[in-house]
């Protein structure tokens, strides 16, 4: 896998910068609005805001080689569906003076980069002090995305990835190889190979039936969520969405804070707001934490091949080290 593109410091964000700047051209903006980086990760976000009228947008520019314009399409399809037959808030797309959705913006040195605008939606992203509670509206939020997606007749040309398991840990290693991520030497490299099998195991054996696998947003963690008060939260960053199990989702939603001593509680909570939508039998339940291991082995590769990302600079080998010591309670059967 080619190293993150957005990883090469200063100059390769300049050129970011530069094609964010070209992007607000294209749009019915006044010449005094500005775009201001907010985040990096696979893309790079953009906070507009036009001081002519107070509006604000968020302008996505995405990373090189990542999706073709058909995948980029096919995302804001879903997005798009979800919202107007789910009643799932998710951001509007705001379309091109030319109206269209997605840009392809020629900056400098002859990178042509996709670019799309959505509305800014309001809200936080969900307090530590309240996971729980909003664990049990997330699990329900959840099932109505999985059961829109189940019964959407997907528009002709849809066209996403896959997030089994070739595509995140095996052939593909889309984030890039676990093996090669930082701190996995030595007893940490054999712990996690420990796991590596045992999760291809289960999860072939758990198999891929349609109601088990399909549409996902593959990328529902708290940061990817706003909450208003004691609303449903709105769903933003469909960037990930793919093919993939659906329990996946529960694990997504747990990235990064697998360890918190309420995790337990947490999974509760989500499958009773699960449950109040859709049906979830005990053979699935009991795979929970595969899906948690899936997702944290497949973000110890991420961490490695994102080290310009705040979030992979600041966990480090830390998040390697624990999670051969979640490895370990798995592979012992005491999760």
């Amino acid at each position: 896998m080619r190293e993150h593109d957005l990883s090469g410091g200063a100059e390769v964000l300049a050129r970011t910068d530069l094609v964010a700047r070209l992007a607000l051209r294209h749009h019915t903006l006044s010449p005094e609005a500005s775009a201001t980086l907010i985040n990096v990760s696979e893309n790079a976000t953009y906070r507009v805001d036009d001081p002519a009228t107070g509006r604000r947008s968020i302008l996505r520019v995405h990373r090189l080689g990542y999706h073709s314009e058909q995948a980029i399409a096919s995302e804001l399809d879903w997005l798009e569906a979800l919202r107007e037959e789910a009643g799932v808030r998710t951001p509007r797309v705001i379309r091109s003076a030319a109206g269209t959705r997605i840009l392809a913006i020629d900056g400098a040195g002859g990178e042509r980069r996709h670019c799309v605008m959505f509305e800014h939606l309001p809200g936080a992203e969900p307090s530590e002090d309240r996971l729980v509670e909003d664990f049990e509206r997330l699990g329900a939020l959840t099932a109505r995305m999985h059961r829109h997606a189940r019964g959407w007749r997907r528009p002709p040309g849809f066209h996403r990835f896959h997030w089994d398991y070739d595509a995140a840990l095996g052939a593909e290693s889309r984030w890039g190889r676990w093996q090669d991520a930082v701190g996995v030497h030595g007893e940490a490299a054999a712990v996690l190979a420990r796991l590596d099998a045992e999760l291809r195991r289960r999860l072939a054996a758990f198999g891929r039936g349609s109601d088990r696998y399909g549409l996902i947003h593959a990328d529902l963690r708290l940061a990817n969520l706003l909450v208003e008060g004691a609303s449903t939260p709105h769903v933003i960053d469909f960037d990930d969405c793919g093919f993939g199990w659906y329990l996946y989702d529960l694990g997504a939603a747990l990235s990064f804070i697998e360890h918190h001593p309420q995790v337990p509680e947490m999974i509760d909570s989500w499958l009773r707001g699960y449950r109040a939508v859709l049906p979830l039998g005990k053979e699935e339940e009991r795979e929970i934490w595969t899906f948690i291991l899936f997702r944290r082995l497949l973000l110890v590769a991420w961490i490695g091949t994102h080290s310009a990302v705040d979030i992979a600079r600041e966990l480090g080998a830390g998040y390697t080290e624990g999670s051969c010591e979640l490895a370990e309670r798995y592979l012992a059967g005491s999760l």
